[in-house]
């Protein structure tokens, strides 16, 4: 990360400054709603009923990871939602950071995809409490520079490693992002079941890789930015990466097919326990980004998609099929998916990974 796990950055064209300003109030506008984001989260057209109906966005606060939120929420920041993805949510609910949620105020929540929601203590627990609303979902997969590398030299995830491509690759500064690729690499989609000698063999995969690696890349700006400059030519990235640097007009493409597969994530939103502000306006919000038509803005100018089902079914299947989503079971079923790990292994990852990137 910095041991960053999670997940959405800075896009569409907004500056990096606003990225380093993590936990900053950086966007005032409704002092009654105030929503702990990732940068770039703050865009309008992700909750314009919100807007319709009160006139303006909320207050947004900003953080750079999800370790760095939760320490700041647990150290008394407040705030009212708050956006963490699959690998967090167990860590913040048992933490006693989170309420639960009304699901009879969530207009679509039965709506949401019934796979997703399926995902053990992701947004429910065993006893029906609700405390996840998910919303945004994708991968993180091999994006290169059509150009510059031949398809056929990564078919396999351990092209990361291959000495051809020695200064030239860029994976996340996030842990979980990291293990998600070495964890395929060695042949493991279950990271939950990782023993001690998988655990060996994947940091020792990161480690050859970390010979190849230009940059540990923070947010989406940065990667996007590497790429359209030739910095880079591989990379383990988001969806909106290639997206976006295919915008720039760069020639950067993303690959779902590689031999090992790929990371699926899952992001959405929670309730803080001592949310200071409006409930309803808390509600309103929700509402907001879950309506099926703001679909369109995740997966055509993001490359995400939206977890309320009916959204994602109002898409032009034309550019379902070019973002990857024309197949939702398969897209879930068939990837590692970052579920929330044992906290044993997290510490272990983070530990490890600090280690990885000092050379060591």
């Amino acid at each position: 990360m910095k041991t960053m796990t999670r997940r959405l950055a800075l896009t569409l064209g907004l500056a990096a400054t606003l990225a380093a300003s993590a936990a900053a109030l950086a966007i005032a506008a409704d002092k009654d709603l105030i929503v702990f984001d990732w940068s770039g989260y703050e865009a309008p057209g992700f909750h314009p009923k919100y807007v319709e109906k009160h006139g303006d966005s909320p207050t947004f606060a900003f953080f750079g990871d999800e370790d760095e939120a939760f320490e700041k929420i647990r150290s008394g920041f407040k705030s009212d939602l708050g956006h963490p993805c699959s690998q967090s949510v167990v860590k913040w609910r048992e933490a006693g950071l989170l309420q639960p949620l009304d699901t009879s105020r969530i207009t679509g929540w039965k709506d949401l995809n019934p796979g997703i929601m399926a995902m053990k203590n992701l947004a429910t627990t065993d006893d029906g409490k609700a405390w996840f609303m998910p919303w945004d979902w994708g991968n993180t997969l091999v994006t290169y520079n059509s150009e510059k590398v031949d398809e056929k030299d990564i078919q396999s995830l351990k092209a990361f490693a291959d000495p051809k491509f020695k200064g030239r690759v860029s994976i996340g500064d996030n842990v979980d992002d990291a293990y998600a690729l070495a964890s395929l690499a060695i042949g493991l989609k279950d990271w939950t079941k990782m023993t001690d000698d998988q655990f060996k063999q994947a940091s020792d995969f990161l480690r050859q890789v970390h010979k190849n690696v230009r940059l540990y890349w923070t947010d989406n700006t940065e990667i996007v930015q590497a790429f359209t400059g030739g910095e880079v030519d591989l990379a383990w990235a988001w969806n909106d990466a290639a997206v976006q640097s295919a915008l720039a007009g760069s020639p950067i493409k993303a690959k779902r097919d590689t031999n090992e597969g790929i990371s699926t994530w899952v992001c959405g939103y929670v309730l803080f326990k001592d949310a200071p502000g409006n409930i309803d306006k808390a509600y309103d919000y929700l509402n907001a980004v879950n309506d099926p038509a703001v679909a369109n803005v995740l997966v055509k100018d993001w490359g995400y998609g939206q977890a309320n089902a009916k959204g994602m079914a109002g898409v032009d299947p034309a550019v379902l099929k070019g973002k990857g989503y024309d197949d939702v079971e398969k897209f879930v079923d068939k990837t590692l998916f970052q579920s929330p790990l044992s906290s044993d292994l997290k510490l272990k990852m983070i530990a490890e990974f600090e280690k990885i990137k000092a050379g060591y």
